[in-house]
């Protein structure tokens, strides 16, 4: 009887394998599935964040937020796109000696700009799609208060939270790649992306979305007065929302914490398990 899903050897042997690929594909290739990824983990956020802006309850906002933001790693598989984060893996065909580390840090670099050039676009057209005027701007407020909840992180919980993200993130694309069926995968990527995000961790290709998104927002003088009214959010708070903060405060932080997460903490342990025999 044939198994219904791939075992962890052969979900480890394969994704060595498709580092192997990556690093050798032409760096335009890699840039633009790059970009087709941060623009859909930035379609997730989009949407989750409509889904749930006028919900007061933490536990059921992050519950419908969750349910809704898989979308975009499920358009990733099925579609297409390298992200950052599940490409931290890579380090497996690094360890293995099957790519050098050169080789390793210059496509992740090349996926990450993707993924950001992806992710800022999709932030910058739904600042101009009149999407924030929803709910008489309460959308638009949303959006500030949650960059601005982002910028005002300490680096080491934003570090922290960085790296447990992507435990779960990577968790979600190697079950993923050990389901045979689209309905698998679907099941495979949906409870991991929904245990992350009503966990509140941070995920640094989802914040090239977010705080942009905020710092966009932040532009329109009656998205400021409603996140004034609705979450006192004063001047003193919005001065920390800026590209400056964005970059140092938290993607920063974030994307150590994501690296950790998946090229060590997933990566490194997968490939001692089940790795260093593959041939």
């Amino acid at each position: 009887m044939q198994s219904l899903l791939n075992v962890p050897a052969e979900v480890v042997s394969a994704n060595i394998n498709a580092a192997v690929a990556k690093a050798a594909a032409k760096k335009r290739r890699i840039f633009v599935l790059g970009i087709m990824a941060g623009a859909f983990i930035a379609m997730g956020a989009q949407s989750s964040s409509l889904a749930v802006h006028n919900i007061t309850d933490v536990g059921i906002a992050r519950t419908l937020a969750g349910c809704i933001f898989p979308v975009g790693l499920m358009m990733i598989v099925f579609v297409g796109g390298e992200l950052f984060t599940g490409d931290c893996m890579m380090s497996m065909a690094c360890m293995k000696g099957r790519i050098g580390f050169g080789s390793l840090l210059r496509t992740l670099l090349i996926v990450y700009l993707g993924n950001f050039a992806g992710a800022v676009l999709i932030a910058f057209l739904v600042a101009h799609s009149g999407q924030y005027d929803y709910s008489a701007g309460a959308l638009g407020a949303y959006t500030i208060k949650t960059a601005v909840g982002k910028t005002g992180l300490s680096f080491m919980r934003a570090l922290f939270s960085g790296i447990l993200c992507n435990i779960l993130v990577c968790a979600a694309v190697l079950m993923a790649a050990a389901a045979k069926d689209i309905g698998g995968k679907v099941l495979a990527i949906f409870f991991p992306i929904l245990a992350f995000v009503v966990s509140g961790f941070e995920h640094c290709v989802a914040n090239m979305y977010y705080i942009p998104a905020g710092i966009f927002a932040a532009g329109n003088p009656a998205y400021v007065q409603k996140a004034q009214e609705l979450y006192g959010l004063g001047a003193e708070k919005l001065t920390g929302l800026n590209w400056g903060s964005f970059v140092t405060v938290n993607l920063l932080p974030v994307t150590i914490g994501n690296i950790i997460g998946g090229a060590v903490m997933v990566g490194g342990v997968c490939f001692y398990l089940h790795g260093k025999a593959e041939g």
